[in-house]
């Protein structure tokens, strides 16, 4: 079924508008219920990607799929060094741009879902999209994350994010936030000890433990949420922090995609949203950034679900419907090879090529033969 529904998209619009519906998310949900996945599991991201995985054929259609579920995830670089010719990519720059819609979800956008899942799509001329997906390991609820290709990887990056919602995350990638984007990057370019002494302030602070420069910083102190005090209840390894704010200090990043690439991860990140909040009165944005909560199950009545709701996968049905997509793209393909060889023969004719005005005629009869049939 996977295949079919790609043929029809491939011949009617191309690999580049393929990838444009894919990183749509009610799209990507359609389809993962039209081949007869479950609507609501987490399975609708990961089994869907890798049976799409499968069936694509990269020299022929185009596209490629790249990485996959856990261990699969980490093989995008090699996978992009191994696509055949015909692509028109540089495969370091895609991997950055893999490297970074990782970090960035894990690192700028920390909303209590943790990655396993993460594909990279490619077509010949070079455009990608990614699709990753994290789990609540608390809740048990998936939350999926589309990208597609955009200059600014840090400044509301996302295409959309698909899920339930939480209620609260920590979050610098909206748009309003460039003061405390700025900011994170002014601490990252001071001296390491300076900035987890500053820390260590704002968790007395948080605690309730006010001090005098607290107050005259300008700071918070203690005016955040009840809710957002909850996502900094996870301890945090300051030697680590450390070591990680060393780092990215001596590495001396021009902006937030190179400290993330220096090494800036979730643990020294929160240190800093702690800091840019309670101590300079910058805080980062709580909104859950959930652009499209789950749709009801509306494509799950094509030909019903694996699960059985609304009803067990018709087989008859599915059969029924790959055979006539499939009669559709080779009916396509069939008047376009006729189309070429007609125009062919015409310029081979305005060129004065044909044999014989025979050919010409072997060429007519073979043309209303095929209409008829």
């Amino acid at each position: 079924m996977s295949r079919a529904i790609l043929d029809v998209m491939l011949l009617e619009w191309g690999p580049r508008k393929l990838v444009e519906r894919l990183s749509n998310p009610l799209w990507f949900q359609g389809l993962n219920n039209a081949i007869g996945m479950d609507w609501d599991s987490s399975g609708s991201t990961t089994v869907t990607l890798g049976i799409l995985k499968d069936v694509v054929r990269p020299e022929e259609d185009g596209l490629a799929i790249l990485g996959g579920k856990g261990r699969n995830s980490l093989k995008v670089p090699t996978e992009l060094r191994a696509l055949p010719p015909k692509f028109n990519v540089k495969p370091e720059e895609l991997e950055r741009v893999s490297f970074l819609t990782a970090k960035v979800d894990t690192t700028l956008v920390q909303d209590g879902h943790i990655l396993y899942h993460h594909s990279m799509l490619v077509t010949d001329q070079g455009e990608w999209a990614v699709i990753q997906q994290g789990m609540n390991l608390e809740t048990k609820f998936a939350r999926r994350y589309h990208w597609r290709e955009r200059e600014n990887l840090v400044v509301e990056p996302h295409e959309a994010i698909a899920g339930t919602r939480v209620g609260v995350a920590v979050n610098v990638t909206d748009e309003d936030r460039e003061r405390t984007r700025r900011l994170i990057q002014d601490l990252l370019r001071t001296n390491p000890r300076k900035v987890v002494e500053e820390f260590t302030k704002a968790r007395n602070a948080l605690r309730g433990q006010l001090s005098l420069d607290v107050w005259t910083s300008g700071g918070t102190t203690g005016a955040i949420s009840k809710e957002a005090k909850l996502v900094y209840a996870k301890p945090i390894d300051e030697r680590r922090v450390m070591r990680i704010l060393r780092e990215v200090y001596e590495a001396q990043p021009a902006n937030l995609e190179e400290s993330l690439e220096a090494g800036l991860g979730p643990s020294t990140a929160r240190a800093l949203y702690l800091i840019a909040d309670l101590i300079y009165g910058e805080p980062p944005s709580y909104r859950d950034p959930v652009t499209h909560p789950y749709d009801p199950f509306k494509y799950a009545f094509a030909i019903g679900g694996k699960d059985g709701i609304p009803y067990p996968v018709k087989r008859e049905v599915a059969e029924e419907v790959i055979l006539t997509l499939e009669e559709i793209v080779e009916r396509a393909k069939l008047e376009e090879r006729e189309h070429r060889r007609a125009l062919y023969s015409l310029r081979r004719l305005k060129q004065g090529n044909f044999s014989s005005s025979g050919e010409v005629g072997e060429l007519l009869s073979d043309r209303r033969s095929q209409e008829t049939k």
